[in-house]
């Protein structure tokens, strides 16, 4: 197994034969390791398989020795998770006009900042951990028909069009489940910002 001090030979010194042997057995070592972090933070199960193979598409791709290689998959795989999530913020942070109160939005604000900030430190990683605890947490609380339509239109991005000719229901029945659920979420994550401004 690849310790923590691994380098990664990338450059012209080594075979290309020394390189392929070398990335088959990263895979083999890394990728349950890989896909348990990212599955953490990423519940669409295709997003994180794309994630993982993005870190390891970089990996072949890189032009220097990599030292310390574990510490550089982990934190290419906290990238790639950030820059997903930065090119598609969820209806989770949308504004809802009608129920929407100032202390909503500045809970959501802060969220936001936490899960699209690229400053990895350990306070936000923490964070982070925290609010997808939350969220998986919020998400069995809700009922079947609901959970499921967040699930599928906004983790999966599967169109209402296309989820309302699967199940029968109107389009307008499933953006009526979801909304209800998204309040629910936000309901939920709202008290475990306001915990933590308690204790901070």
């Amino acid at each position: 197994m690849e310790d923590e001090n691994t380098v990664y030979q990338t450059d012209d010194i080594a075979s290309t034969q020394e390189r392929q042997s070398s990335l088959i057995s990263i895979v083999k070592t890394y990728s349950k390791r890989l896909m348990g972090f990212i599955r953490k933070q990423v519940p669409n199960e295709a997003d994180a398989e794309d994630i993982l193979q993005d870190v390891f598409y970089q990996l072949t791709n890189y032009s220097q020795p990599i030292e310390q290689l574990t510490a550089w998959m982990f934190t290419v795989a906290r990238n790639k998770i950030t820059d997903r999530r930065r090119k598609k913020q969820p209806d989770l942070f949308e504004p809802i006009q009608d129920v929407e109160t100032n202390e909503d939005a500045d809970a959501l604000n802060d969220w936001r900042t936490v899960l699209f900030d690229k400053n990895n430190n350990p306070e936000n990683e923490y964070l982070r951990s925290l609010f997808w605890e939350e969220l998986h947490a919020a998400l069995n609380e809700l009922p079947e028909a609901q959970r499921q339509v967040f699930i599928w239109n906004e983790l999966e991005d599967i169109p209402f069009k296309t989820i309302s000719q699967q199940t029968g229901e109107t389009v307008n029945t499933l953006i009526s489940r979801k909304r209800y659920a998204v309040l629910h979420l936000r309901k939920r994550l709202q008290t475990l910002r306001n915990e933590l401004l308690t204790y901070s």
